[in-house]
């Protein structure tokens, strides 16, 4: 299986490790470490070091009850980063829902569009149907980033999301986008409960049979916190991280293609020890 992008034909046979770049001040886990140009490149080179795949960039905080950021903001983070990291010779993603956005870092040569919104902001799906070969990944967000866990998702989220997924997708492909060139993301931590979130892990394969790559993100996620806390208190984001690769290496095992991670190097060794156990139980 591949993921068709602006430059790349990614090969998915092996797992994918997308390295995050947030460019904001106020993102939950690493906000304000990458606030000028230049220390994101840095970012954006160590996280090359450590093994990352992919670089996804994003210019917008989307922790819950995060404010909006406005176009001209946006556009003033991200596309300095973008010129720049698209001369690394890595597939480059950049995360936004806002097509001016889109339009903007896809006519830098960014390769792939990561919209939590799923294309459905105005104009965000026509900008990528015009493109030739860009990527996108298409998430399931329940509300909005502001409202989101304020009134989180009820009862069994896998039928709704794997339904909105499969309507997604049938829309940008109506637009006339390939199917190679779309992957899907359940949405981790996007307007669902604890329970709710490690549901779309155990029964992940639900969303396989759509018959698109999928792309997880449980990095460093609160969900995570709350079943590692201890004596009731839960640990930052910078200290989930072991509970992090565990789940990126469960949500691989479980069928995912790509992992969406802070911790690149933790994780690569992590599918390198799980690659080393598969290919030696294929040997048996």
């Amino acid at each position: 299986m591949f993921w068709q992008t602006s430059r790349f034909r990614i090969d998915l046979a092996r797992p994918q490790v997308m390295g995050i770049i947030n460019v904001t001040p106020d993102s939950f886990s690493d906000g304000g470490q990458n606030a000028t140009t230049a220390a994101a490149l840095r970012h954006c080179e160590e996280l090359l070091k450590e093994g990352a795949d992919i670089l996804d960039i994003g210019g917008e905080s989307t922790r819950p009850g995060s404010p909006a950021v406005s176009c001209e903001e946006e556009l003033a983070r991200v596309v300095p980063l973008v010129r720049e990291a698209t001369k690394l010779g890595v597939p480059v993603s950049v995360d936004t829902c806002k097509p001016e956005v889109m339009r903007a870092v896809l006519d830098l040569g960014a390769d792939i569009i990561n919209d939590i919104a799923a294309l459905s902001h105005g104009g965000a799906a026509g900008v990528v149907a015009r493109h030739p070969s860009c990527g996108v990944c298409l998430m399931h967000m329940h509300r909005e980033p502001q409202t989101m866990q304020v009134a989180p998702m009820e009862g069994d989220v896998i039928a709704p999301v794997r339904a909105f997924l499969a309507q997604a997708s049938a829309r940008i492909q109506a637009l006339g986008v390939n199917r190679d060139r779309i992957v899907l993301d359940p949405g981790v931590g996007f307007g669902k409960t604890v329970v709710q979130n490690f549901s779309l892990l155990a029964r992940q394969d639900e969303f396989l049979t759509l018959g698109f790559p999928l792309l997880v993100g449980w990095s460093r996620k609160s969900s995570l916190g709350a079943v590692i806390a201890l004596r009731g208190q839960a640990p930052a984001p910078a200290e989930r991280v072991t509970a992090s690769v565990v789940a990126a290496l469960l949500a691989v095992e479980r069928g995912a293609s790509i992992v969406r991670v802070h911790d690149v190097r933790a994780t690569v060794q992590g599918l390198q020890v799980l690659q080393a156990v598969q290919t030696a139980s294929a040997e048996i």
